[in-house]
């Protein structure tokens, strides 16, 4: 499929771009302290809706998955995240503000589907908010107290199913696990345990020597080890392995892009990894049998 130019219509930066569950529709946030829903296809895009209440840049944009209806969260300088809700085709609605945070929350994640509707949010004041819906439609909270005291970036939950557990048979129970990322250049991972979460690695994961920029951790699809890849303010991305559930958490450069790392996201099978830099690129990396991660192509 030939690459598309999508004129957004915003009037600053854009800062994130999430693609809905089908590809149907993109969210856009941006310096303009809007929301846009574009649509999709084949033909060309076309603007759906926007969104506005944001008093502040929207760094964020994330779809719930399709099994909860149509939501959007999005999360802003102003300390807000805001839950979006469509009720009639593209008018959309704020059903829920969350404004637990003192400061920029810079990072939201929803959990894999099956943990139910249940939001993280990283934010600058160094707090992880965790916010579950109920079946009464009010919503349970739990945090993580000062994550990275000097504020978080980003946030992005473990698979549902444990390491080396055959998808769907949930014998081992739901794994409740986030990792998380910030100014204090460590990526830490956290668990669930009895409603409260506990810090997961020991020490913190520390390779990095500036902020990390983005945390994403990867599909696992029944293999015992879990990845998480790390961006950073430094130019390198850390691929971090722990083998088996329990075991130390080892990391490995995939590469030092010489500026800047944005963002890293995974493929839905979890074997290949797109980074975008500070240099305009956006490179995807595949490793290789020799446990070597090789480029396999630049977006141009």
């Amino acid at each position: 499929m030939p690459g598309q130019k999508i004129e957004t219509g915003h009037q600053d930066v854009v800062h994130d771009v999430a693609m809905d569950y089908y590809g149907k529709r993109l969210a856009t946030a941006s310096s303009d302290n809007t929301i846009k829903i574009i649509g999709v296809s084949n033909s060309g895009s076309q603007h759906l809706a926007t969104l506005t209440g944001h008093q502040g840049p929207a760094w964020q944009a994330s779809w719930a998955h399709p099994k909860f209806g149509s939501l959007l969260a999005s999360c802003s300088y102003d300390g807000k995240v805001i839950l979006w809700k469509e009720v009639n085709q593209n008018e959309w609605t704020q059903a829920h503000v969350f404004d637990d945070h003192k400061a920029s929350v810079n990072s939201i994640a929803w959990a894999p589907h099956e943990l139910g509707l249940c939001l993280a949010c990283g934010s600058s004041d160094g707090n992880i908010s965790v916010f579950t819906a109920r079946s009464d439609g009010g919503w349970d909270k739990s945090r993580i107290e000062q994550a990275h005291p000097v504020g978080v970036t980003s946030v992005s939950w473990a698979p549902s199913t444990a390491p080396g557990a055959l998808v769907g048979s949930g014998l081992l129970g739901a794994v409740r696990k986030l990792a998380s990322g910030g100014c204090d250049n460590t990526v830490k991972v956290w668990k669930l345990d009895n409603g409260i979460w506990r810090m997961d690695c020991f020490p913190a994961l520390h390779m990095h020597t500036d902020w990390v920029r983005d945390v994403a951790w990867a599909p696992n699809l029944g293999l015992p080890k879990s990845t998480i890849a790390s961006a950073s303010q430094d130019g390198k991305v850390i691929i971090w392995i722990a083998a088996k559930e329990g075991d130390q958490w080892e990391g490995k450069v995939l590469h030092d892009f010489g500026a800047p790392v944005w963002k890293v996201s995974w493929s839905l099978t979890g074997n290949i990894l797109a980074v975008a830099d500070g240099q305009n690129n956006v490179t995807l990396w595949k490793e290789a049998v020799d446990g070597e991660w090789q480029k396999v192509t630049a977006v141009e």
